[in-house]
């Protein structure tokens, strides 16, 4: 059963913190389809589990690593800042033996608390894939939260300074399937794990705390409520709720929202209807060329298919529509010398790939 309590305070200032996930994660998965397909989507509640001591990971001057580092304060306008780093085990079903990962977070206190006794608040960024915000000087949530918490901002495994997966970093691995099985180890109930690995040597008393998920932060405080609500004070979530009904699955999700989907698809066609002609026109172009669709200077290749993803922010927010129509306008390059073949431009294709 999902119970969520938000004092009094909160109720407003989180009801306006409306922020959107980008279309496009930092974790770059389009040069690794074939493992993407390796790994299983599903969670398994036996897989969180209670935490255990962790073996200290050893570096290669054979020196043993802390399983918690903190610095020194530092300041920035209106707010100290400490930072910690974790050695953490990769995969927690084995922690004695598991290789060992970083976890970074961020202590953020209002000027002058630092040694004053707060409850704590973690907070779980969206994405995924994203790392947790970087304060330069206190405003928004961050300085409304420091009027009453410690605020802890955990940049989740795989993300930030937290064992980062890059496109770089991942071309280490010699197989897909080398990489599925290491990409595994990143999911909700695994971030799940690293926060109560946190909770425990930083609250006093291993006391339950705080925490603020947004968008698919709150996937994971859900999961958090699910395999450790023992950790767990009060959850605040913000900007999207995952499904929790009985028999709520993807399909069903994904299923309801087809309606909607040709809905918001009429209504830009009915603002402009010229855009009618255009898209079909593009759809044929992709459709036809080689390979089926235009390669993208990001490495991947825009076909008629990864065209419908401009839906997810053209038809999602209110200048979307605006947005969508200004983009099929340059669609085409000029044909400035005669004869010149026809070519989707680039304007259009870079606006894709970001």
């Amino acid at each position: 059963m999902l119970v969520m309590h938000a004092p009094p305070l909160w109720i407003k200032p989180l009801a306006l913190y409306g922020i959107l996930s980008s279309l496009s994660p930092r974790i770059v998965f389009h040069r690794l389809t074939p493992a993407i397909k390796l790994l299983n989507p599903h969670y398994h509640r036996n897989s969180c589990r209670t935490i255990a001591m962790v073996a200290p990971k050893v570096d290669s001057s054979g020196e043993s690593l802390p399983e918690h580092a903190a610095g020194k304060w530092y300041s920035v306008p209106d707010l100290r800042l400490r930072d910690h780093r974790f050695t953490v085990p990769l995969d927690y079903r084995d922690p004695g033996t598991s290789l060992k990962i970083s976890i970074f977070a961020r202590e953020v206190v209002a000027v002058g608390k630092e040694d004053q006794s707060l409850p704590y608040l973690l907070f779980l960024q969206g994405g995924p894939g994203f790392e947790s915000p970087r304060p330069t000087e206190g405003s928004g949530w961050i300085l409304k939260a420091c009027e009453e918490f410690r605020v802890m901002l955990m940049d989740q495994r795989g993300t930030g300074l937290s064992t980062p997966l890059t496109t770089s970093s991942m071309l280490q691995f010699k197989s897909a399937r080398d990489l599925a099985d290491y990409l595994k180890h990143f999911r909700a109930d695994s971030v799940v794990n690293d926060a109560e690995f946190l909770r425990v040597r930083l609250v006093p008393g291993s006391e339950p705390w705080t925490v603020l998920g947004q968008s698919y932060g709150g996937f994971c405080a859900i999961t958090y409520l699910s395999f450790a609500p023992q950790g767990l004070k009060q959850v605040l979530l913000t900007g999207r709720i995952p499904p929790i009904g009985d028999g709520c699955t993807a399909d069903t999700v994904y299923g309801a929202c087809f309606e909607q989907v040709v809905r918001q698809n009429e209504k830009h066609y009915k603002r402009y209807p010229q855009d009618i002609e255009v898209v079909r026109e593009v759809v044929n172009y992709l459709a036809e060329s080689e390979g089926g669709g235009v390669p993208l200077s990001s490495g991947g290749i825009l076909t008629p298919r990864g065209l419908q993803l401009l839906g997810l922010s053209g038809l999602g927010s209110s200048p979307g529509f605006q947005r969508l129509h200004y983009l099929f306008e340059r669609v085409w390059d000029p044909a400035i010398v005669p004869g010149a073949p026809e070519k989707i431009s680039f304007y259009c294709l870079n606006a894709f790939d970001n």
